[in-house]
């Protein structure tokens, strides 16, 4: 397994929820790492407190990540205050949450946008660092929503599956430069949103309770670790969606 020391981690949406969560564990598995976010400053730097204590560097950068010119200034500012990047986690994203009939052309664009076609822009910026680091590790945040009917919305559910087939793109055609791309399909990790916004309850389970921030980021750190994995989608979500 690969040792993490020193890595450079880059994680959107890293000052809350399970971006949160995936950036404490990166940490402690000896990363340094870059929080992004685009609002709630106070969030990010605290996340930020929190792995600058455990002896790691860290930095937290405010940036939308949907738009170029901001992810472009990003990608720079994590490589000057890191000094490298080799992790990517694609986390930032948007819930829709409309029946379809209330879906406008412009909520459809901004989920998509904010979920499919900001992981494509902040991809396409770092893989010039890890082709100079020669290796990487890309993990894309998709959902459950991906996969079965009727969790959220049609526009979520589609950039939740467009992340899939992404990750399987860049993983087919990354794989001899050693940067790996993969994908983690959440449902019902116990975030403000799946507990407060969505009002969810653990009974549709199977395991009967929800997931946890810290299993989130163990799973990321897992696939940051392991070489040899790549192109895969790891399913952590109680049960509710068995795969084959």
């Amino acid at each position: 397994m690969r040792d993490l020391k020193n890595a450079a981690a880059l994680v959107t949406g890293g000052g809350r929820g399970i971006g949160r969560g995936i950036a404490l564990a990166l940490a402690r598995a000896g990363a340094n790492v870059a929080v992004n976010y685009v609002s709630r400053d106070a969030d990010a730097k605290a996340v930020v407190a929190e792995i600058t204590g455990m002896g790691r560097k860290a930095v937290a950068l405010k940036a939308d990540v949907s738009r170029k010119s901001d992810v472009e200034r990003l990608v720079r500012e994590t490589v000057d205050a890191l000094g490298s990047m080799e992790i990517l986690i694609n986390n930032a994203g948007i819930l829709g949450a409309l029946p379809p009939a209330e879906i406008s052309e412009a909520e459809w664009d901004q989920v998509i946008d904010g979920n499919l076609k900001s992981a494509f822009l902040v991809t396409q910026a770092v893989l010039p660092e890890m082709r100079k680091a020669a290796w990487g590790c890309i993990v894309n945040l998709s959902s459950v929503a991906a996969q079965i009917g009727g969790v959220t919305s049609a526009h979520y559910a589609a950039s939740k599956a467009g992340l899939i087939g992404l990750t399987h793109a860049y993983a087919s055609q990354l794989a001899k430069t050693q940067i790996r791309v993969n994908a983690i399909a959440p449902a019902l990790v116990a975030t403000d949103m799946v507990v407060n916004g969505l009002g969810a309850s653990p009974s549709r389970l199977p395991i009967g309770r929800f997931g946890t921030l810290e299993e989130a980021g163990e799973t990321a750190v897992f696939l940051a670790q392991n070489d040899f994995i790549t192109g895969q989608t790891v399913n952590i979500n109680g049960g509710l969606y068995m795969s084959s």
